[in-house]
């Protein structure tokens, strides 16, 4: 597995548990360390959202 993929593997993970937490706790982990849409966490939602469209690729790969 490349660097690339595990660091989309993790992030993929992160936004799981954070809405996971969301889902059942109304907790947005995020938010709480990074504050409401600020800039850091506008930047954590999209590279989550980036490596799920990434870990498409890895269902598909060898």
């Amino acid at each position: 597995m490349k660097i690339i993929d595990k660091i989309a593997l993790v992030l993929i993970i992160i936004g799981a548990i954070n809405w996971g937490l969301i889902g059942l706790f109304k907790f947005d982990l995020v938010a709480a360390i990074f504050g409401q849409m600020s800039v850091l966490s506008r930047i954590v939602y999209s590279l989550v959202g980036i490596s799920g469209l990434w870990g498409i690729k890895l269902l598909f790969d060898d």
